[in-house]
């Protein structure tokens, strides 16, 4: 992926939201994982939170992020599968926003690149809400390393080209 070295970086905001029914802070390696990453990459960890798989839940704090003019961009981990308490996807849909198709597309591409035929489980997907980046990644520590190291980490970056998903965000709000 090629970085214009003349380019400025510029560091976004980023929440990650780690939903599961599961897991504390002490089990959540995956939400660790994407903090170590976007933080090592110069992005600023914005907020952290552990939700429940409820729609509701899920709802009512992405929101909260979405208001939060301090947040550029939010990460989830979890909820993306096709089991009755997978809901993340559906959580999304509620928000109103504008879908993302080639995320989820790309995502699924580069985990078969590691599982194989077992991504078609996955319901990875992104939207853009009210001027603000939601990408929804699986739970597990490979496909938040799928995601990130192949696709967000060149997307977040300022200064990767083409084009990039930070040099849009100040038109994220155009009528």
């Amino acid at each position: 992926m090629p970085i214009d070295e003349g380019r400025a970086f510029r560091p976004v905001h980023i929440a990650v939201m780690t939903i599961s029914d599961t897991r504390g802070p002490e089990e959540d390696t995956s939400g660790d994982l994407l903090v170590e990453r976007l933080t090592s990459a110069g992005h600023v960890l914005a907020d952290r939170a552990i939700v429940r798989d409820d729609i509701d839940t899920i709802v009512a704090r992405l929101h909260g992020w979405i208001d939060d003019p301090a947040i550029d961009c939010i990460l989830t981990t979890g909820g993306t599968g096709v089991t009755g308490r997978d809901v993340t996807p559906e959580a999304l849909a509620r928000l109103g926003g504008k879908d993302i198709p080639g995320f989820g597309e790309l995502f699924r591409w580069l985990s078969y690149q590691t599982i194989g035929t077992s991504t078609i489980q996955s319901r990875a997907c992104a939207c853009v809400v009210r001027g603000t980046y939601i990408f929804a990644l699986p739970g597990s520590t490979g496909a938040v390393k799928d995601g990130w190291d192949g696709i967000l980490a060149s997307q977040l970056d300022s200064r990767h080209k083409p084009c990039n998903f930070v040099e849009l965000m100040p038109r994220l709000m155009e009528r």
